[in-house]
């Protein structure tokens, strides 16, 4: 079997796919991103190239070692997935470089899972970006029929920093449905760690009171 290229194309899991490949393991893991929001929501969002779940550092390698025979981890040395796909194997686990990780299905030559590095402690989900920003487990992580899913307010953490214009369609679908607790905590946390978002100027602005929990009691 060849080594797959920057050509190897997506054939996504489902969830409930998903699941199954990951069922061998007890590594801590959650659908992430896109994926999260829309089995959060019960329909999809959108059209999605790929599926993506976290896990946390120290059960990378765990998780990869119960994928089943047929599959295998692959990452690159560019930003992203850039650059040559080597196998994980040959990766230094250690580096902080060593994500996104992509799931290849063999015989077919396909990618179908991607596996992102995030972080936490026993207790809690803390934001690979600021570890400040911090979640009880049970609050960043849903289990939405049986699939551990990452709770709204997360994803569109990790979506605020640059916002694309896919990233505000995500927004737009997710947003109105957060829970007041959810909403009032996405955006302290806008304000405190990614200030200088886009997303942040609606959050701080008086000129949009209805998006700001803060300031909602004051303007009606």
């Amino acid at each position: 079997m060849p080594d797959p290229t920057a050509d190897t194309p997506w054939a996504p899991l489902t969830p409930e796919q998903v699941a199954e490949v990951l069922s061998g393991t007890d590594a801590r893991w959650w659908l992430s991103g896109g994926a999260a929001l829309d089995r959060w929501l019960g329909a999809p969002i959108r059209a999605r190239a790929n599926i993506d779940v976290s896990t946390i550092r120290g059960d990378l390698e765990k998780l990869v070692a119960a994928l089943p025979a047929g599959y295998s981890a692959w990452v690159t040395a560019g930003e992203g997935f850039e650059g040559t796909p080597v196998p994980l194997a040959a990766a230094d686990l250690d580096s902080a470089d060593v994500q996104p990780v992509r799931i290849r299905r063999d015989a077919d030559d396909v990618w179908v899972l991607q596996v992102n590095v995030e972080d936490g402690g026993a207790r809690a989900w803390m934001y690979l970006r600021d570890p400040r920003l911090q979640l009880p487990w049970d609050r960043a992580v849903l289990d939405l029929g049986g699939i551990p899913t990452g709770a709204p307010e997360v994803q569109l953490v990790w979506k605020a920093l640059r916002p694309r214009p896919e990233d505000e369609t995500d927004k737009d679908a997710a947003f109105p449905h957060l829970s007041e607790e959810a909403r009032a905590w996405w955006e302290r946390a806008i304000l405190s760690i990614h200030p200088h978002s886009t997303w942040s100027i609606h959050v701080r602005s008086p000129f949009a009171p209805a998006k700001a929990s803060w300031n909602r009691n004051k303007h009606g």
